[in-house]
């Protein structure tokens, strides 16, 4: 027999041993690991990071025992081998908190080309540890001006350069190369290359990417791009040719006003860093510098954006990127310094691609050319495959529509020529594909091919190109018409999304006009992953915003003149709030908040006694305007009153997200005071607008922005009844007004209205155009007539994303999904349902996984479908009769640790759910 003592003392060990065991087991569960690992704004693993500070973020699984996350651990090293337990780098320790994306990282100060790895684990909401995730890593690009040794080089192309449309410098294309010799194996090998212009780069007769037209378009004289290419495996020991093709781009090349703040009138520049670790541990390196050489006379005479290339076959240099290659009679280039207020950062959003390829539905002849028609308006380039005769020249022309005739329409193009050469070298077939243009067309037309051979459809292809971003939402719906609106919005943000928000992709234009960026923001970011896009093109606004606060009308600035419009430029506190209530990210409040501050300081400038006179483009593009002009009819100074109020009203949010307490106090003063003023000066007693032009644009402005006092709210909203009414329930709206409708007609219970309104038929509608054929967004809301023919006016694009901000309505409230917390950690999914809708369905991937609504109506029965993903929570509002049981995955709903009732009206159940998949069904009155 044991002592007592002895007895205690052994079942104290054993008990303890069982403990610690059990917790040791509990935090050794094998829950799955974290997955989607991204850093900052959603890269995975990249090459030639940008950004020294990241953050990081991942996604939990979708398992039964994973509600939400109690904490999680981050780990950060110099080395794979080193995680998760040497971290050498950062390791967060546990942190109990349910925060999974934009964890801001801790360590030390990381450095231009380093790698690094990383790892994260979890704890769920019972403190379940899961494993560790895969390992994630990154490498940093050349972060600083310092780490670059290569010298600007390029041919002096502005002494031959000829005058072309609109008497602007053309620039021939360049061809530049360098040979060099290793003595040793190469065990890595990195190419950090950008241009003043645009480039093509292959080593050892190998193109290095398939990157499109980069490095991009940014403010040149404040930030250039560049790139970071892993071509290890190019580099060989001993003989090696480095080959650039070099064209004027966005720099030097003709852009609409063309009085840029950079010089655009030099010869365009490469720079290039080859930077080899050799397998002995020594480095090499390779630079632009005066030991390169180049020539003009290579087959590519001729590339601008606005206007196309011409190709001449008869002067291929071939071999040009190999070893075997003669280049002694080409020229010695022109070598230029760094220049020290220009910043080289890496490129923070993804390259321009070939995304998508679309095969010509139908081929017709007339006049001796062949058209090939794609029957979708798309942007990019063609790639013929085409039977020619030597010395032939093949005409490639593109169009949007064709006119009645038959023939193109290009006057939509205005002074952009849109038009590519090929001069064949031989008989046969060739094939082409433009590199430094692009064009916005449905129709392709050949002229100059072989004549005896019978043009098939195969002979072009329409190469899709837009910067390499995915698919983010999906939306659908058992309206054909309204299933088309949708797909002319996602084409029209593929056409437009090309390395800058751009107005339109085909005419003498294409720039980043910040009023169209503003309104389709939110409709962006539902359907594809632009959060790194938009990031990047945010900072080109703050480099851009004058020292006065103004924001350009287009950024990259490209006019110069130093003017800015109201609802243009509150681009500056519009995007910011909205990418961040879609995000969650603060860091990007943080990273705007100054230009937010600075563009109400420029409204403030622009006042008096608190009252707008801004220039302004005003309502872009109103129907019927009765004054005849493009501004349409609402006041330009209410409309930049209301944005003044509006900017400060969103400035003092972002300062409260950001724990700035006395800037947001101030802000919001400021807002109530511009808000008064505006009520004023534009509102008598009654609701209705006094003084200025009484138009739709006017209430909607007031409501939406909450302008009004609450005893003038109900007077407002029947006026705004009362001008639809009186436009037999039609828009009168532009590019300022038009998104706002949806929105403040919902706000007033008058979902009706704008499923009326969006379902017209008739002039002015969206499905107007898509009656006329339209397969993407229009700039006008007449740009085309079956019976009248084309608008009159040369400002008329066929690929126009602006009044595409309607997606933002269809999908946080016929599909059902919004944020109602920034990020979506808490997200309201409430459809409305009305005729001549029976079904939709609505999927999109947030910061925490993917979240989806899906309902369908069936003999008045309401069916619902619905995934809430990890780590976050939703309000539900099921539509209803009440006084009906609601039925929950096929049984009688009863509460439950998942789904809790939160509030019962006469038409809906209001529901509390906890992440998972769920199927509600209800019956309607």
């Amino acid at each position: 027999m044991f002592k007592n003592s002895n007895f205690k003392y052994i079942l104290y060990t054993l008990s303890t041993f069982v403990f610690l065991n059990i917790t040791a087991c509990k935090e050794q569960s094998s829950l799955e690991k974290a997955s989607e690992l991204a850093i900052s704004e959603g890269f995975k693993n990249p090459l030639g990071f940008y950004n020294a500070k990241p953050t990081f973020s991942w996604k939990l699984p979708v398992l039964e025992n994973v509600k939400s996350q109690f904490a999680y651990q981050i780990v950060v090293a110099t080395r794979e081998d080193l995680l998760p337990d040497n971290a050498d780098l950062w390791d967060s320790k546990k942190q109990e908190s349910s925060q999974s994306a934009w964890i801001k990282y801790g360590g030390e100060a990381l450095q231009s080309r380093q790698n690094i790895y990383w790892q994260v684990k979890y704890w769920n909401q019972d403190g379940e540890a899961s494993e560790w995730s895969a390992k994630n890593h990154f490498e940093l690009g050349l972060l600083n001006n310092a780490d670059w040794q290569a010298n600007w080089v390029g041919l002096d192309t502005a002494k031959d350069s000829i005058r072309g449309r609109e008497n602007v410098l053309i620039h021939k294309p360049q061809y530049l190369r360098k040979g060099f010799k290793l003595s040793k194996d190469v065990a890595s090998a990195r190419l950090y290359i950008t241009a003043k212009g645009v480039f093509d780069v292959s080593i050892n007769g190998e193109n290095v990417s398939d990157d499109v037209m980069s490095p991009g378009f940014t403010t040149y004289d404040k930030r250039i791009e560049t790139l970071t290419y892993d071509v290890t495996d190019l580099i060989e020991s001993g003989q090696n040719s480095l080959g650039v093709e070099l064209a004027s781009g966005w720099y030097s090349g003709r852009l609409l006003w063309g009085t840029t703040p950079w010089d655009n009138k030099i010869s365009p520049k490469v720079l290039v860093q080859l930077e080899m670790t050799m397998k002995d541990g020594t480095e090499e390196i390779i630079i632009s510098d005066k030991t390169w050489k180049g020539t003009t006379n290579g087959p590519l005479q001729f590339a601008e954006i606005y206007d196309g290339e011409i190709y001449n076959a008869n002067m291929e240099m071939p071999n040009w990127t190999t070893n075997n290659f003669d280049d002694k009679s080409w020229h010695k280039v022109e070598v230029a310094n760094l220049d020290e207020n220009v910043k080289l950062e890496p490129k923070r959003h993804s390259a321009v691609k070939d995304k998508i390829t679309l095969v010509p539905k139908e081929i017709t002849k007339k006049d001796g050319a062949v058209i090939f028609n794609l029957q979708q308006n798309m942007v990019g380039v063609p790639l013929v495959k085409v039977p020619m005769k030597k010395g032939d020249t093949l005409k490639i022309r593109f169009a949007e529509m064709l006119s009645p005739d038959g023939t193109f329409y290009t006057k939509n193009y205005r002074s952009a020529h849109s038009t590519d050469y090929y001069i064949a070298a031989q008989d046969g077939e060739i094939e082409y594909k433009p590199k430094f243009t692009f064009h916005g067309f449905s129709y392709v037309e050949l002229s100059g091919f072989d004549a005896s051979k019978e043009p098939t459809k195969d002979w072009v292809t329409g190469i899709v190109q837009y910067s390499n971003f995915n698919d983010n939402g999906s939306f659908t719906s058992s309206h054909e018409k309204l299933n088309q609106l949708q797909s002319n919005i996602v084409w029209g943000l593929k056409g437009n999304f090309l390395d800058i928000p751009t107005d339109c992709p085909q005419r003498n234009e294409r720039l980043g006009w910040t009023g169209d960026a503003q309104v389709f923001g939110p409709t962006s970011m539902f359907n594809a992953d632009v959060y790194k896009f938009w990031a990047s093109w945010l900072q080109s606004v703050r480099e851009a915003q004058l020292e006065d606060g103004a924001i350009p009308w287009t950024v990259p600035d490209s006019r110069g003149n130093k003017i800015a419009s109201s609802g243009w430029g509150d681009v500056g506190t519009i995007i910011p709030w909205k990418i961040y209530m879609r995000t969650g990210d603060i860091g990007f409040l943080e990273d705007n908040f100054e230009m937010m501050k600075a563009w109400v300081g420029y409204h403030q400038k622009k006042s008096k006694n608190h009252i707008s006179n801004m220039m302004s483009f005003s309502d872009w593009l109103q129907p019927f305007p009765e004054s005849g002009d493009n501004k349409g009819d609402t006041s330009r100074n209410l409309i930049g009153t209301a944005f003044f109020a509006h900017s400060a009203k969103l400035t003092a949010q972002a300062a409260e997200v950001l724990g700035k307490t006395e800037e947001q106090a101030k802000y919001e003063a400021l807002y109530k005071t511009v808000a008064n003023a505006f009520d004023g000066k534009f509102f008598d007693e009654t609701g209705k607008v006094k003084v200025v032009s009484e138009t739709q644009t006017s209430y909607l402005l007031a409501l939406a922005f909450d302008l009004l006092p609450e005893s003038k709210i109900k007077n407002a909203q029947a006026n705004l009844l009362r001008k639809l009414k009186d436009a037999d329930y039609h828009l009168r709206t532009g590019f300022l007004g038009t998104p706002l409708l949806p929105r403040v007609l919902d706000d007033m219970g008058e979902v009706d209205v704008v499923y009326k309104l969006l379902f017209n038929e008739t002039y002015p509608s969206w499905f107007y155009s898509i009656n006329q054929g339209a397969t993407t967004i229009w700039e006008r809301w007449n740009s085309y007539s079956k019976t009248e023919g084309y608008n009159p006016k040369s400002m008329n694009s066929l690929n126009h994303y602006a009044y595409g901000a309607i997606g933002e309505w269809m999908y946080e409230r016929i599909g059902g999904i919004a944020p109602l917390e920034a990020g979506y950690k808490t997200i309201r999914i409430a459809p409305v349902s009305k005729q001549p809708l029976t079904s939709a369905s609505v999927s999109l991937n947030t910061p925490y996984g993917k979240v989806e609504s899906s309902w369908e109506i069936t003999n008045k029965e309401f069916q619902l479908e619905i995934v809430i993903p990890p780590n976050t929570t939703a309000q539900v509002i099921i539509p209803s009769n009440t006084q009906n049981e609601l039925m929950l995955n096929g049984t009688s709903f009863k509460e439950d640790s998942n789904v809790k009732l939160v509030n019962t009206s006469n038409d809906a159940f209001e529901l509390l759910v906890q992440p998972g998949t769920y199927s509600f069904e209800s019956k309607l009155k």
